[in-house]
């Protein structure tokens, strides 16, 4: 299957600045940039640059980012499943994670995160994938927000249902450790059936059970 990526941007005021949204951007331009010291849910910044420029590299890989100056201050990340996850199992060449989305705390007020994920579905060709998230209680910043486990999963909802995400049940473990824990899908129009009979496979291993 051929990853084809359609490069786009808009700028977006922030209050006497211009932010520029972007993507999907090149492994070459990402190194150019430093990260804001506040983006550190998943790992340290310096590093999490690191891995974004290595995402951006893969051939299905799709980094969307929005940038202050030459700081990004907030991503989203797109590629396969890690090969150790069962999402992965299928071999599924349309199958793309959701995998990650983080925003610096000062610049959230501006909804960046429905910004970045809308810009990413703005590409048609995503309607050739079966796009997935996997939501789990345990990387949300509760803390940083002030909300609720409920609250900030009804806020990941609203979210993801913002470009045509919906709940989907499986019998993952992990997801199914804690009732907040969720797994959104889309299926874009131009999936083939077989593909989508494939994801069912997947997302169930004990069928029996349903």
């Amino acid at each position: 299957m051929e990853h084809i990526k359609r490069y786009h941007s808009r700028v977006i005021p922030f209050e006497e600045r211009e932010l520029v949204l972007e993507g999907p951007v090149e492994p070459s331009r990402l190194a150019d940039c430093s990260m804001h010291p506040g983006l550190d849910a998943f790992r340290r910044p310096k590093d999490q640059l690191e891995a974004l420029v290595e995402i951006a590299g893969l051939e299905e890989g799709r980094i969307i980012i929005t940038r202050d100056g030459d700081t990004i201050v907030g991503y989203v990340t797109f590629h396969y499943a890690d090969e150790m996850e069962r999402w992965s199992e299928g071999g599924m060449v349309d199958l793309i994670e959701l995998g990650a989305i983080e925003v610096a705390a000062e610049y959230r007020s501006i909804g960046l995160g429905k910004k970045m994920i809308q810009h990413s579905f703005e590409d048609s060709r995503l309607e050739n994938y079966i796009v997935f998230t996997t939501e789990y209680y345990w990387h949300w910043d509760l803390k940083g927000t002030g909300l609720g486990i409920w609250e900030y999963r009804s806020m990941m909802e609203k979210l993801m249902k913002s470009v045509g995400m919906v709940w989907f049940a499986t019998d993952d473990p992990e997801i199914c450790s804690h009732p907040a824990n969720c797994l959104m899908v889309k299926i874009g129009k131009d999936v083939p059936l077989s593909s989508v009979e494939q994801f069912d496979r997947v997302r169930f291993r004990q069928r029996f059970m349903y």
